[in-house]
Formats: structure tokens, sequence, C-alpha cells
């Protein structure tokens, strides 16, 4: 999920030695473009079917290994993908081993309310998602609908539901961002144990920013990624920000999300 701190997962993890944790990652993106052209490519369609695709799993494996191996020499490494879990089977399919994806989710509420206070921080810019003319997206219940219903929020949304109704989630570890920030040790311990690698000790009181990503690119705030060196809890602010109407909106539409992850009983 976006504003989950996916990122200080990510910088925690590269303290091992025996990781690379990576940015947000194109690899899947390489890979898209190559099945693109196994469906669709004339040269595919006439040789032998079973061949095809005995040959497109073993280039798909060999190109996941090819970019790791290029990408660190370290033995293990994480890629960050958006996209991931809902491909698990696709991934599944050419792996020789059974993937292993981690999710990092956090409420709901505390997702917009992150989105809501990127967009106040910038007064003095226009705002994409700002219409006056218009009237979209000029007040915080119009700004979460939109949030709610588009990338990023609203397209990780639609591929967690998805992977729900797959049975796809039951493959998945799902880190909750309060957990790891209030007690590290314990969900990074549970990392480990479903990553079949011995507990690695770290120190939550100086986390370095290993992970660089320019969001500007994307049409947003190029500092979104920037982590603070010291995990600790973060207090949930969602009420001042979005309103408790909002807030209860939120809860009751997407029960489905917030139920399964603690977020309401």
């Amino acid at each position: 999920m976006p504003r989950s701190m996916s990122t200080l997962f990510q910088c925690i993890l590269n303290q091992n030695p025996t990781i690379t944790a990576t940015p947000t990652d194109p690899v899947l993106e390489y890979l898209y473009g190559a099945r693109i052209n196994y469906t669709n490519t004339p040269e595919v369609k006439a040789i032998d079917p079973d061949l095809a695709l005995k040959t497109w799993r073993g280039f798909c494996l060999g190109g996941l290994n090819g970019y790791a191996e290029a990408y660190s020499d370290r033995p293990n490494v994480c890629i960050k993908t958006r996209g991931g879990t809902i491909h698990y089977r696709w991934f599944e399919s050419f792996m020789p081993y059974k993937p292993k994806m981690i999710c990092m989710v956090r409420n709901l509420k505390s997702i917009i309310s992150s989105m809501e206070k990127i967009h106040r921080k910038n007064p003095e810019k226009h705002q994409p998602i700002q219409n006056h003319a218009n009237m979209t997206g000029t007040t915080t219940p119009k700004r979460v609908d939109s949030w709610i219903s588009s990338p990023p929020v609203g397209l990780a949304l639609e591929r967690l539901q998805q992977s729900f109704l797959e049975g796809i989630n039951k493959e998945v570890l799902y880190v909750r961002a309060e957990d790891l920030t209030s007690n590290p040790n314990k969900e990074m311990e549970k990392v480990y144990n479903y990553l079949n690698l011995p507990v690695f000790r770290h120190d939550f009181e100086n986390v370095e920013q290993t992970i660089k990503e320019d969001d500007s690119v994307y049409g947003l705030t190029p500092d979104l990624h920037t982590i603070k060196n010291v995990v600790s809890p973060v207090t949930p602010d969602y009420n001042d920000i979005l309103g408790k109407d909002v807030c209860k909106w939120i809860d009751s539409t997407f029960a489905w999300y917030q139920k399964p992850f603690g977020y309401i009983s």
C-alpha cells in the first residue's frame, strides 16, 4: 500500500549484509514487455506450444535471476514492486521454489490522511487534483474520493481485494506499518521466519536512508520517501485531518480491508 512505510522497511532490510532491498523497481515492467511479445509474436505461435511455454518460463526465471545478480552481489535481493502480489500465480509458474512476497499495509485512514497532508503542504503550487472551475478536488471529502478511486491508492486497493478473492493473500506475509514502528524486533523476526533466513538484529535507532526515489517523475512531491532514522510509533491523526465523518465512511466502505488487518472490529 502507498504511504505504508515500505521505504522504511527496505532501509531496515539493507542493514543486513546478506540482503539488498531496492526502491520501487522496474523489473516487473520488463517482464510485462516480454509477456506481451510472448502472447502476440507470430514466431511464438509458429512453434510447438509446449516448447514455447517451457522456454518462456525459462526466459522469465533467467531474466529475473540475471537482473538480481547484476543488481547486487548479496545472496538475497528484495525487489519492491507495486504489482507483485497480484501476479503471484504468474511468478509461481516459472520459479522453481515458492515465491516469497511481503506486503506492507497501514490503516487506510492513515494512508489517506498522509495524502491529504502532502496536499496541504504545498499551498503555493498548483496541484492537478484540484480544479475550482470544475469544483473537483476542492474539499477534503472530494480529494478522498479521488485518491480512493485512482492510482496509487485506488489501484493498490483493487489489487489487494483481487488477491483476497484469488486466495493469494494466504501466500503473502502482511506487515502492518503500525506494528513495524511500535515493535520492530518482533515484526522483523516474523519476516525472517517467513523468508527462512537467520534472524538479524537490526539497529532501529539508526536506520540509514539507503533507498532514494524521485516521485516528481509521477507528478508528485519528490521527497515522499524520506524516512526518519529512528523507528518509533506514529500517532494517528486521521480524525483531525479528515474529519470523523470521512473516517467513518472509510471504515464502512472498506471494511473488507480494515477488518482483516485489525483496524476495526
